[in-house]
């Protein structure tokens, strides 16, 4: 017999941490009060932490399914990914010791298992080595996480940065197994997690880099976010990180929660999406609820009207997120993985149908959560804001700063500078875009020309607080460099590109550039005024076709309230030798821009 959610948490409240994150075989006696397992199963309770496993959330129904289900699923049932950290510390202890070596770690820990800890392997690119993923709630840091994270990385020489993701999360590059007990440590230390990070997971929780400085603010997301993070990454048992109930889930889930019409968070390219809009008739604050947004390999899908709204209070968002989680946990798809994603389990309901469940199970927990038919939006004229530069905040003599990250990646002596203004300007807060930038809120107006004179903004350096309107709003992932699924180096290319197109056109509004380097779209070229995508090319030499490095390109995709995703590329099998001619001809026909004129 299974343990549902209330029986797993009552067993296990008997248990008594003096150190969660260490394993227990390391821990010392007296740790860890002891507890009796004869009558339960390891699918139930993990032999390894004394904590339920993932496994025991589920029904029977949805375990055979599993059982039948894709290899990683199997990878999940035979040994419980959720307790995977203490396999990292044991393994790192071992090759700390000389009793062994990366390449003796068992295959579906190294590549599958270790993902639950937030370390993905990079074996095609630099094997050994490992990104760590953090997660970073509605992208918030301070200048303490920035030098942890430099020093965390900088013994890695080239191979060691940290970069911003399109979540406006952090990940840390170059890590090796021996290493990650000591990271894991210091970000637990700072209130932050890798754990539950990637693969089959909810992903970093979105929400709006404004949150409480916003003048045309709806709703600070800032609380919203921390709360949704709790839920899926913090056991309400132990009071530590990972959470067992949503630690075998069929697929990545990805939230967003959006602050203000300008909908910094993309709620459009998310699972669950929450959009802020006052109730027509009482004029409370709520959200309309959007859903099935994602990108994958094989499709593409923009989010849909879910017909549903609820009050912005952190009871009504956390209680409809979990019951939309749990449907997905128990129902969705176990064998065909590209099928595992939320999209597929509404189109297999029905909508009216999928809502209908979204209900019922709200109401079985008792909550007293109303769920109302969606509110018509707001349609006065808006303008989406700027996020880079100087801009004003809602607190009188204070001021925003976005500085730019040119494609998210940062190195430790650019995560010490990002520090050091946050320590000197913003009182040590810093803030993450999607758009992978930076935020210094709070600045004292007048300390801010100060703060542009600094000398680790622009000038020579990659940091700058008033980028070009093309190469300010350029977006790249990971890319060949370190991903072992990209058909083409993105990150460098990206930003040299933006440079270039600098140099030789004049552009009336920012121009968003986005760079992916394969069809995952992970740099959501669909998003873009122009995506990139790396895909194959030829060119003939010497009267022969070669393989080069190539791309497709997309034109069209929208954000804001107007969110449109550009599904089609207008152009295939462009060599990336040839990729600047062709942005220029797009950028001219397209959106109006106009040869730089010479000095």
């Amino acid at each position: 017999m299974k343990l549902g959610v209330c029986s797993a948490i009552a067993t296990f409240a008997t248990l008594s941490f003096t150190n969660a994150f260490v394993p227990l075989n390391l821990q010392r006696s007296g740790g860890v009060t002891s507890r009796n397992v004869a009558t339960e199963t390891e699918d139930e309770v993990s032999a390894r932490t004394g904590k339920p496993t993932g496994t025991s959330f589920l029904p029977e129904e949805t375990i055979e399914r599993a059982k039948a289900g894709s290899p990683l699923e199997k990878v999940k049932l035979k040994k419980d990914a959720t307790s995977s950290w203490v396999d990292v510390y044991e393994y790192a202890r071992k090759i700390r010791e000389g009793e062994m070596t990366w390449e003796e770690v068992e295959k579906a820990d190294i590549d599958d298992r270790f993902k639950y800890v937030g370390m993905l392997h990079r074996a095609k690119r630099t094997p050994g080595k490992f990104m760590m993923r953090l997660k970073v709630p509605n992208g918030i840091v301070n200048s303490d996480h920035m030098r942890f994270y430099a020093d965390s990385v900088e013994k890695y020489g080239e191979g060691g940065v940290v970069d911003i993701t399109t979540r406006a999360n952090i990940q840390l590059r170059g890590v090796t197994i021996e290493d990650a007990p000591d990271i894991i440590d210091g970000l637990h230390a700072r209130n932050q997690t890798s754990f539950q990070s990637a693969l089959d997971n909810v992903r970093n929780m979105v929400g709006s880099p404004l949150a409480g400085i916003d003048d045309k603010e709806l709703v600070d997301t800032r609380e919203l976010c921390n709360a949704l993070n709790d839920l899926v990454s913090l056991d309400p048992v132990t009071e530590t990180r990972g959470n067992p109930a949503w630690g075998n889930l069929p697929r990545k889930f990805n939230m967003a929660v959006s602050g203000s019409r300008d909908d910094f968070a993309h709620t459009h390219i998310n699972d669950i999406g929450l959009q802020p809009v006052a109730h027509a008739k009482t004029g409370e604050m709520g959200f309309n609820v959007v859903l099935g947004g994602y990108m994958s390999i094989k499709r593409v899908a923009e989010s849909i009207d879910a017909d549903m709204w609820i009050p912005a209070d952190r009871n009504s968002v956390v209680t409809l997120c979990e019951a939309i989680l749990r449907i997905f946990r128990d129902e969705s798809e176990r064998k065909n993985r590209q099928k595992a994603r939320l999209m597929w389990l509404i189109e297999k309901y029905g909508a009216e149908d999928f809502k209908k469940a979204v209900i019922k199970e709200v109401e079985s927990y008792q909550r007293d959560v109303r769920i109302e038919g969606a509110q018509p939006a707001a349609t006065e004229p808006f303008e989406r804001r700027k996020l880079l530069g100087v801009h004003p905040q809602k607190q009188e003599g204070k001021m925003r700063v976005g500085i730019h990250v040119p494609t998210g990646r940062l190195s430790p002596t650019e995560c010490r500078d990002l520090a050091d203004l946050a320590d000197k300007y913003s009182g040590s807060e810093i803030r993450l875009t999607v758009e992978q930038n930076v935020i210094l809120p709070n600045v004292d107006e007048d300390k801010v020309p100060e703060l542009l004179k600094e000398s680790c903004l622009g000038g020579n350096n990659r940091l700058n607080a008033s980028p070009g309107l093309i190469e300010g709003n350029v977006v790249s992932c990971t890319g060949a460099q370190f991903c072992g699924l990209a058909l083409i180096e993105t990150k460098m290319n990206a930003e040299e590109m933006g440079k270039k197109l600098e140099e030789l056109v004049e552009v009336e509004r920012p121009i968003r550039i986005h760079w992916t380097g394969c069809p995952n779209s992970c740099g959501q070229v669909q998003a873009a005024d122009i995506g990139i995508m790396g895909a194959p090319a030829r060119v003939e030499v010497d009267g022969k076709k070669m393989a080069v490095p190539g791309c497709k390109i997309f034109v069209g995709g929208r954000i804001g309230e107007d969110a449109h995703l550009s599904m089609d590329p207008i152009k295939e099998g462009i060599p990336l030798d040839d990729l600047i001619p062709e942005l220029v001809d797009i950028l001219k026909t397209e959106f109006g821009a106009v040869d730089k004129t010479k000095k």
